[in-house]
């Protein structure tokens, strides 16, 4: 059965860096698009990145532009999210999800998503 697994997450301080790591089994990994949502509590969960099975990286949300990066490496399938400058709004359980193969959605939906991981949890403090 497919399985992604998070990892990477914690707690940390405004300004400082994480990166989470998502390890996908059971698919062909290369096949898929993957990505990257999170939810704080009380909130819906929302889009955060996400790259195409041919490794383009979409469009992100203003909320993360220009600190956070996604990233795969195939031959791990592992996607990877960079995260930088963390600020306190940040905080939230992140998912990572896998769309179906070679889909060709935007990916910014969770429709757009067959598989998700159980979430790794990132603090931000002030």
């Amino acid at each position: 059965q497919v399985q992604l697994v998070e990892s990477g997450g914690g707690s940390v301080q405004a300004g400082d860096s994480l990166r989470l790591s998502c390890v996908a089994s059971g698919l062909t990994f290369r096949a898929h698009p993957m990505g990257w949502f999170r939810q704080a509590p009380g909130n819906d969960r929302e889009f955060v990145a996400a790259i195409t099975w041919s490794n383009r990286p979409t469009l992100y949300p203003n909320s993360v532009k220009g600190r956070f990066a996604i990233s795969r490496d195939n031959a791990k399938n592992t996607v990877y999210l960079q995260m930088n400058s963390l600020k306190p709004e940040d905080t939230a359980v992140y998912y990572c999800a896998a769309s179906p193969p070679y889909y060709s959605g935007s990916g910014l939906s969770m429709r757009d998503y067959t598989y998700w991981g159980q979430g790794t949890q990132v603090t931000v403090s002030s």
